[in-house]
């Protein structure tokens, strides 16, 4: 019988083999010695949830006594993840998290305990596994952590509404002002003196501030780069001015004629700014360089091309362009979109006002001429927005202000080319703008047709589908419109050099169409072609000649299709992940049961008080799903995403989408999808909603809201019982989506008397972009020794006193994830 106890043994460790062979351990010591080890092949050995035991020495050093561990997480994509690893038993001479698996992303602090990601973008749940390894004498040990991420989800605590004066946002954000009115955008332009003082606004920022876009910016400072979050380009729109703080006492006129000085600064504070912007390293404060050869100013004086069908035609010929291919300038720039190629788009709205026509053109015109005026809103006699005609000349034989005056001179020849009774032809497009290239001449696309253009936004890019883009025509009874290139979409496209030809093949030859919503929750878009169906010399509203024609009388063109007449369309987004268009009706006029019926995609009338007018007074957010999911799809199914209420407001007729006092608002006018290029436009992609609002003002000041949608026909049908002025009853059945709930929530509150508009982030949704547009507009009293707004200097000084400025603000949040969620 072996003696066990004086043998020694013990299971597995027999040492009988005498030869001279090599000895496993000699072999571990040897590969994994101190120099060597600690983790090279530690990693690709470790598994979830395995704690590597056997990596220092074979006996007696001090990492046998090292214990390492590092937990499971789980959340939601675009936050901050961190990573805490654990050390016990033993001094650690290094330490280090690496990613093993899953999406990459950007580790903060690797070389300590705790690390930090940012979560990346998922379209499902989705494991990330990451090892924390720590290295003590004699060897290192590591354990595996997995992240389990999620679908983004709104993550922040409503904002209540306010009546101050400074920008309110969620707990955990913080607020930068980047881009003001008047701000110096050339070398040598001094700083703005905001007193009504300072001149040459062609060298500074306009008024106003509006739709705005962030192109990214190689190092280079020349070429594009679309996956810079720290360099880039910002093309912001000025939409108007509020004239009374450009001059220091407001504006003047001597005998009724207007100062050419105060006039060429109202003029010029009108248009786009392009500017180069940056940010100090990942996580810094952002500025824009005043010194940026990128930088220029697009003003209504500024060189324009004509492109598209309407080039040449007879209506664009004016003095400055006899053969109507060039023009000047762009005006009431409201939203925007941009192309693939890297080119922005810029969409003139509110043009018609600026015009000065005389009594006497009245009677100088055809019918079909003033046929074509009226429908455009210059059907009567008109002095024109601000008296600006009534200036002198620039110089002698300038005509840059004489252009805004459309009255036919009966001296000059009758095909327009001797004065400008056509230059209001020229108004109404929407013009592509090469954001890299400031040598560049912008071009107006025809081909999407003229109108009070809202904005043009692109659905989605598929290879070898033809593209569209989505447009709203603001105004009371108006429609909405999609414009479909000829051209299907190649991606080489993308990165081409010369951008302004590659917008001539996607651009310039295409159909217009024009929804038509039909009760029972289907659409068609009717093409506006020559010589299809109304559309022809016969007709007997107005005579089209030719394709340019109809284009240039577009809103005739939808008249004689019968498209449905809308709620004010304003802005238009189209949702990443599912391709679905969604747009905006501000608010709308009461629908008389006549000429502007109610109906189902339009059905609310009512008195919000303190008005007594009859109206849809708070608007709603309208979508569309093409069928097939294709931008080329001629019909669509449709229902309401969101009614706009007050929360007190009646539940059966009018806060039909039950909002409360975490998302009830009023006229929601910008709208915009997170880019698919970070986590809040993947997944469950989030709509930002930007306010206008006049009849909700006594309780808050305009709004910027965050919601994830669901999709089209997610609800159910709703009766809704409306009383017109004439006292009737109208029940309408509409298609309503899924109450929002929590999934709608209040992100911002603006100053006093501002609108919320413009908005974009950077590629990696870290950076919010925002403009707001004419804070303290709509008092004047005290003026110019008070003002009813002191913002931007408010957000920071509270006892501020400074005329209020349009600007852009940045917004970040405080942990460095991706704003929203």
């Amino acid at each position: 019988m072996l003696d066990l106890e004086n043998f020694g043994y013990t299971d597995g460790d027999v040492d009988t083999n005498r030869s001279s062979n090599g000895n496993i351990q000699d072999i571990i010591e040897t590969r994994y010695s101190r120099r060597t080890a600690l983790f090279g092949g530690l990693a690709a050995a470790a598994l979830p949830g395995f704690v590597l035991t056997g990596c220092g020495e074979a006996s007696g050093g001090v990492a046998d006594s090292l214990q390492v561990s590092a937990g499971d997480v789980a959340s939601s994509a675009g936050r901050v993840i961190t990573l805490n690893g654990t050390v016990t038993g033993a001094p650690t001479t290094a330490l280090n998290w690496t990613q093993l698996s899953g999406p990459p992303v950007a580790l903060t602090g690797a070389d300590t305990a705790t690390a930090s990601f940012v979560a990346p973008g998922v379209t499902s749940s989705t494991p990330l596994q990451f090892q924390f390894s720590a290295a003590a004498a004699g060897g290192g040990k590591s354990a595996v952590s997995t992240v389990t991420v999620g679908l983004p989800q709104l993550g922040f605590t409503p904002v209540a509404k306010s009546l101050a004066d400074i920008v309110k946002v969620p707990d955990g954000y913080s607020v930068a002002v980047l881009y003001r009115l008047g701000d110096p955008i050339k070398a040598g332009t001094p700083a703005y003196a905001n007193d009504g003082s300072d001149t040459d606004f062609s060298a500074r920022s306009g008024d106003h501030h509006d739709g705005l876009y962030y192109f990214g910016l190689a190092a280079s400072g020349t070429a594009p780069d679309p996956a810079s979050n720290t360099r880039g380009i910002l093309c912001i729109n000025h939409e108007n001015i509020t004239s009374r703080y450009l001059h220091p006492n407001g504006q003047t006129s001597t005998g009724g004629i207007r100062p050419t000085a105060e006039v060429v600064k109202e003029i010029e504070c009108h248009g786009v700014s392009i500017i180069e912007v940056s940010r100090a390293g990942s996580s810094g404060a952002w500025s824009y360089n005043q010194a940026s050869a990128l930088n220029r100013r697009i003003t209504p004086f500024t060189p324009i091309e004509i492109s598209g069908p309407a080039k040449g035609n007879a209506l664009m010929r004016t003095l400055y362009s006899p053969t109507g291919v060039a023009g000047r300038g762009t005006i009431n720039n409201c939203a925007n979109g941009f192309t693939p190629w890297g080119n922005y788009i810029t969409c003139e709205e509110n043009w018609t006002g600026y015009f000065r026509r005389d009594a006497s053109d009245l009677a100088a015109r055809s019918a079909r001429e003033q046929a074509s005026l009226a429908r455009y809103g210059r059907g009567a006699a008109s002095s024109g927005n601000q008296g600006w005609t009534t200036a002198a000349p620039i110089t002698a034989g300038d005509t840059r202000i004489s252009k805004f005056n459309i009255t036919i001179d009966p001296t000059t020849p009758a095909d327009g080319t001797g004065d400008f009774r056509n230059e209001i032809y020229q108004y109404g497009w929407c013009v592509e703008i090469d954001p890299y290239d400031a040598a560049s001449i912008p071009r107006k696309r025809t081909a999407l047709g003229r109108m009070n253009h809202e904005g043009a936004w692109p659905g989605r890019f598929i290879a070898g589908v033809k593209p569209a883009w989505y447009m709203g025509d603001d105004a009371g009874g108006e429609y909405i419109y999609k414009f479909v290139s000829i051209a299907p979409w190649s991606a080489a496209d993308a990165t081409a050099t010369n951008r302004l030809a590659t917008g001539d093949k996607y651009l310039d030859v295409g159909t217009l169409y024009v929804a038509k919503f039909n009760a029972d929750g289907n659409g068609t878009w009717l093409p506006i072609v020559f010589g299809q169906g109304p559309l022809t010399a016969a007709n007997p509203t107005y005579a089209f000649a030719d394709q340019a024609d109809v284009l240039i009388n577009t809103r005739l063109a939808a008249d004689a299709l019968g498209a449905t007449k809308m709620d004010r369309p304003e802005w238009t987004a189209v949702n990443p992940k599912t391709g679905e268009m969604y747009c905006t009706l501000t608010n709308g006029p009461n629908r008389n049961g006549t000429t502007l019926p109610v109906d189902a995609a339009n059905p609310r009338v009512y008195v919000d008080a303190p008005s007594t007018t009859r109206s849809n007074r708070n608007g709603h957010i309208i979508r569309l799903r093409e069928t097939s999911d294709t931008t080329e799809a001629t019909t669509f199914v449709w229902d309401i995403y969101v009614f706009a209420a007050g929360s007190d407001l009646d539940p059966a007729n009018i806060n039909l989408s039950s909002l409360d006092a975490s998302n009830d608002m009023s006229s929601p006018d910008g709208l915009w999808f997170s880019r698919s290029a970070n986590a809040g436009g993947l997944g469950t992609p989030l709509l930002w909603i930007e306010t206008d609002d006049g009849a909700y003002t006594d309780v808050t000041n305009c709004m910027l809201l965050v919601g994830q949608p669901g999709q089209v026909g997610d609800g159910t049908t709703k009766a809704v019982t409306s009383t017109l002025s004439s006292g009737a009853t109208v029940t309408t059945t509409t298609r309503i989506g899924a109450t929002p709930g929590t999934s709608l929530r209040r992100f911002l509150v603006g100053p006093k008397e501002c609108e919320i508009t413009g908005i974009d982030t950077t590629p990696d949704g870290r950076t919010l972009f925002v403009n707001i547009q004419h804070p303290g507009e709509d008092t004047t009293t005290g003026f110019p020794a008070t003002f009813p707004s002191n913002w931007p200097a408010s957000q920071t000084n509270a006892a501020a006193v400074s005329r209020p400025r349009s600007a852009t603000i940045v917004i970040t949040k405080d942990d460095g994830g991706v704003v929203g969620v």
